[in-house]
């Protein structure tokens, strides 16, 4: 067999159908020499808020910065809880405890790889402030349950949707049902960038507005305006709206909140805003070559001793990666490779055993769901350009496998 070579992401594919297009937005940006905070990014901004249906959508740096930011809207910090996944990428649990606060890591579903709403409700404590499930590799959560829970104890939800933009949840899009979420747009994401951004969505007045405020350095008229929502203060705030804020704005010397420094480039908003024209004919591209697999690999899942991803009927599964669960995971990722496959294993630790958690005192044994994933679980190749052919030459090879 003459060996393949089908990567695991294809962002070269993605760039022959749209690059000249966005080589021409790029150099429309660089002529006007508008790099921060300019009018790329209001669009952007703009059309994200109009494609999930929100009031507010602000950008940020990356995703991880948008979990940071909207825990400290959400005025989390030392002393206080947030329950999470033990499986997933360390972003999730890293910023929980970047701002001071402990993750508290519930068991996983085999199935949906995601959190066991059912295991939830017996990690809350006094100190728990919030939920922040993770819809992985573009599957969504059992919403309805995490809403249910949360209500009932009075705290947050915090919806890590980076891997899930334009998924839904009983024909809802993830990231608007809890009270704020968050989204990255890491070159791989179904929606990339041509580097690192991130972006916070909320119906919440007072959290879009704190947010905004906490990403430039708590500066300004957003930082004025938080500051005075915090603090009770009612006064008003005066901008000067001559300003040309890509260049000079004194505002940004007046700070009123200890923020960040997490600003979506101007290029980056500009190649965001023409992808997201592209990105629901993409994710339906996405569906289709995931069902395709589905039924090239199903005849031979038992005799190989593999698990294909599955999603429920009433969830619109988004396929960030088309995961497999693989009792031979090792030997079989070999065997892709011999042949010019490539893969991706996701994730080979489980936070609860990650060493910058050993504080938390978790220990193997503790959450045997996401242990038993993380020693099986890996992707195949997924991408909105992949062919029926290299399809079908992936799962051929994947027959051939032998135990």
């Amino acid at each position: 067999m003459i060996k393949k070579n089908i990567p695991l992401i294809d962002l070269k594919a993605q760039n022959k159908i749209i690059g000249s297009e966005l080589l021409n937005k790029i150099e429309s940006v660089m002529s006007s020499t508008q790099f921060i905070m300019g009018p790329e990014v209001k669009a952007f901004e703009t059309n994200f808020a109009q494609y999930l249906d929100v009031k507010h959508a602000i950008s940020c740096g990356n995703g991880t910065d948008a979990l940071i930011i909207a825990l400290e809207a959400l005025g989390i910090g030392e002393g206080d809880e947030v329950i999470t996944t033990p499986y997933t990428f360390f972003a999730t649990g890293e910023s929980i405890a970047y701002v001071g606060a402990t993750p508290v890591f519930v068991d996983v579903e085999v199935d949906s790889f995601n959190i066991d709403v059912t295991k939830i409700e017996a990690a809350i404590t006094p100190k728990t402030k919030a939920i922040m499930p993770v819809h992985l590799f573009g599957n969504a959560c059992e919403m309805d349950a995490i809403m249910a829970i949360a209500q009932r104890y009075g705290i947050y939800v915090i919806e890590d949707a980076c891997q899930a933009i334009g998924g839904e949840y009983k024909g809802v899009k993830l990231g608007t049902i809890g009270h704020v979420a968050c989204f990255s747009f890491f070159p791989t994401k179904n929606l990339g960038a041509a580097g690192d951004g991130g972006m916070i969505v909320t119906n919440d007045e007072r959290i879009a507005t704190v947010c905004k405020a906490l990403k430039a350095h708590g500066s300004g008229e957003n930082g004025q305006k938080a500051s005075n929502l915090l603090n009770g203060v009612t006064e008003d705030i005066v901008v000067d709206q001559n300003e040309d804020n890509t260049v000079y704005n004194p505002l940004k010397y007046y700070n009123y909140l200890i923020g960040h420094n997490s600003r979506l480039d101007e290029i980056q908003a500009a190649i965001l805003g023409i992808k997201l024209k592209y990105l629901d004919e993409w994710n339906a591209l996405r569906i289709e070559h995931a069902e395709f697999y589905t039924k090239l690999l199903n005849p031979y899942e038992q005799a190989l001793q593999f698990v294909l991803p599955k999603s429920a009927p009433h969830i619109k599964h988004v396929y960030h990666m088309y995961i497999l669960s693989a009792e031979h995971k090792d030997a079989l990722i070999q065997h892709l490779k011999e042949s010019g496959v490539s893969t991706g294993i996701y994730y080979p630790v489980p936070l609860h055993l990650q060493k910058a958690f050993m504080k938390l005192g978790y220990k193997k044994g503790d959450f045997p769901v996401a242990e038993y994933l993380s020693e099986r679980t890996f992707a195949i190749p997924m991408y909105a350009e992949l062919t029926p052919t290299q399809q079908m030459e992936i799962c051929e090879i994947i027959s051939q496998f032998k135990l």
